[in-house]
């Protein structure tokens, strides 16, 4: 058993080891996060074109409305004009976003990444 007094020079290289385990870890962690954190902004931009087109749809026809006369039948028309074409700009973003994902899935496949995750095997813990 080593005195109080004498160095320990296995502690550092033990800190050394562990380190180095913790931040393959972590390492391993970073693109599967990165991934989810796309795919949540992604969901967040179609949402704010969906209700972007339809506020801009009303604030036309509400200015038609205003400066023509139109009564309500420029914002109702606004209403649906905007509400159509940001559901067709919506659709069309979704479908280019899945094709691009179903091509990054198939060169994942074709690398050999299985997509469980980090590959790191889990340490015992006493």
């Amino acid at each position: 058993m080593p005195k109080a007094d004498e160095p320990n020079d296995k502690a550092p290289q033990s800190l050394d080891a562990r380190i180095a385990a913790f931040e393959a870890r972590k390492a391993a962690e970073v693109p599967m996060r990165a991934e989810h954190e796309k795919s949540s902004q992604d969901g967040y931009r179609l949402l704010a074109d969906l209700i972007g087109g339809v506020l801009v749809g009303l604030g036309f026809g509400w200015l038609l409305d205003r400066y023509a006369g139109t009564g309500p039948w420029g914002m109702v028309g606004g209403l649906l004009i905007g509400m159509g074409l940001s559901i067709y700009t919506v659709v069309r973003k979704a479908t280019k976003m899945s094709a691009q994902a179903s091509v990054r899935s198939e060169q994942d496949k074709a690398d050999g990444d299985t997509g469980g995750g980090p590959t790191a095997p889990k340490q015992k813990r006493d």
